[in-house]
């Protein structure tokens, strides 16, 4: 039997890294009131609303030694359940009971990630570099209240 994809973890801070959890949120337009870009050059907007990441891509990052944990790296909403590697932009995902995002963007790490990984080295997450371990950006379809352990669903062709 395949494993529900679920929400993890939400996050959200006052501006810059870590994000800590919270158990819900209302999404919206710019992404998940309460949350704050100390950067709104490189972050937030209507297509960078919200910055997501797998669960699982944190545990094996983990497992190679990285102290990284889930909002240390800035993502919004922790996702488990879903091969990460077949996460693409176009993508659309329905979080909770009525929350749509669409991915719009694979992220480009920085240097305020660094203390996640071991050395500093935060390009491990760089999509060109290591292809299926990058956090992505979203915009958001439709907005509502997500909450830990809500279900996601991978939305086909909406």
């Amino acid at each position: 039997m395949e494993e529900r994809a679920v929400i993890a973890s939400i996050n959200v801070s006052n501006g810059g890294v870590p994000k800590k959890p919270v158990g819900q949120a209302v999404v919206g337009p710019l992404g998940i009131a309460g949350d704050y870009q100390a950067n709104t050059q490189s972050h937030g907007g209507t297509e960078r609303a919200v910055c997501l990441y797998a669960w699982e891509a944190i545990e094996a990052l983990r497992a190679e030694g990285h102290p990284i944990v889930s909002g240390s790296t800035g993502e919004n909403i922790t996702i488990r359940g879903i091969d990460w590697r077949t996460v693409q932009p176009g993508m659309r995902f329905k979080l909770g009971p009525s929350v749509v995002v669409e991915i719009t963007r694979f992220t480009t790490p920085c240097n305020k990630i660094q203390g996640s990984f071991a050395a500093g080295d935060f390009n491990r997450i760089h999509d060109n570099l290591h292809p299926g371990w990058s956090r992505v950006y979203a915009r958001i379809v439709t907005g509502g209240v997500i909450r830990l352990d809500d279900a996601i669903e991978i939305l086909d062709g909406e």
